[in-house]
């Protein structure tokens, strides 16, 4: 029985990844790399799709990788790669621009929102065309399934229509992935506005969870995290959800389930609360951080992981491009 492929990737858009992202994908996929072939990607051609100094992103990239693999995706059994190292996948992003309709991209959300932030004179050509590059992603590599978070489900339902419509054109070609919503370990909010999700664009400094963060900082952060007025410590969203925040914050760092460490807590003073959390999540992190600068103080062998991950890739990818030019009757190169 051939072992299912999954494809999913991370834009390289802040110096570190944050406790949202570690709940909200990594752990997933970490668990699924051991039941698929799993192919994780640093989209930087997705990042360009807003403007980016060049130094930092060249940084980014590489902070991102890092923590991919510091967080468990282990490159002896995953696929883990820089998107801009596989041509395929602009070459491929072009090709299906050409059958996918002017509408069905305008309807995309997420450009609506993103240009009405920017202003839509401002909003790039690369914006407004970035679900289909992503579809490009994940068409390259017969990925059936593509674990995304509920925010991304419009994009895949376009790539689903992008290959079906290829597929019913030109002839068996794509696989039609299936999406797979994220079932988030836990939803994590921030920690000073815990009815927002935490966000790399969250209002204060304060309330996102770095996993780069130094270990004062982290402690600081949860220890100043809002809560309320009472001193109840059980998990209950809509009338506490500072507090339910940081417990599933403390039961991802901890291992242990939202009920028990409910019952850990009982009779605690909030203070007391908060410091324990804090302790647990330090203790959590150190690993990450320590393995993540580790990487990066040897860029040389972090290159060579993400370019041993691009060979792997581009094997697959242009064995896919190569059946595409040929559905499409486009002329092959002759090799001298």
């Amino acid at each position: 029985m051939t072992t299912p492929r999954l494809f999913s990737g991370m834009q390289p858009s802040a110096d570190s990844l944050h406790f949202g992202n570690l709940a909200g994908a990594l752990l997933q996929w970490v668990e699924m790399q051991n039941t698929h072939d799993a192919v994780f990607c640093v989209v930087d051609l997705h990042a360009i799709t807003v403007p980016q100094d060049p130094a930092t992103l060249a940084a980014t990239t590489r902070k991102t990788a890092a923590q991919f693999i510091a967080c468990g995706i282990d490159p002896r059994k995953s696929t883990v790669f820089v998107q801009s190292h596989v041509p395929a996948h602009s070459e491929l992003g072009w090709i299906l621009n050409t059958v996918t309709s002017f509408g069905e991209a305008s309807r995309m959300t997420q450009f609506k929102d993103k240009s009405q932030k920017q202003g839509s004179d401002n909003a790039t050509v690369g914006l407004f065309t970035y679900p289909i590059l992503q579809a490009a992603d994940i068409l390259l590599y017969d990925a059936t399934v593509v674990p995304v978070g509920e925010d991304q489900r419009q994009h895949i339902e376009l790539t689903r229509n992008i290959a079906e419509r290829f597929n019913q054109r030109f002839g068996d070609t794509f696989v039609v992935p299936e999406v797979k919503i994220i079932d988030a370990v836990a939803k994590i909010y921030d920690l000073q506005n815990p009815e927002s999700k935490m966000s790399k664009s969250g209002e204060s400094p304060q309330g996102i969870l770095w996993l780069l963060d130094e270990p004062k900082t982290v402690a600081k952060k949860i220890k100043s995290a809002m809560t309320d007025s009472s001193s109840e410590i059980v998990f209950d969203i809509d009338r506490k959800p500072g507090v339910s925040n940081l417990l599933a914050i403390a039961s991802i760092a901890t291992g242990k389930a939202v009920k028990v460490l409910e019952k850990e807590f009982q009779g605690l003073g909030y203070g007391d609360f908060k410091s324990s959390v804090a302790e647990a999540v330090v203790a959590f992190l150190e690993p990450i951080r320590n393995t993540t600068h580790e990487l990066l103080a040897d860029p040389a062998e972090l290159d060579r992981i993400l370019a041993q991950g691009a060979e792997k890739a581009e094997v697959v990818a242009e064995t896919m491009l190569g059946k595409v030019h040929s559905r499409l009757g486009l002329l092959g190169r002759t090799k001298r």
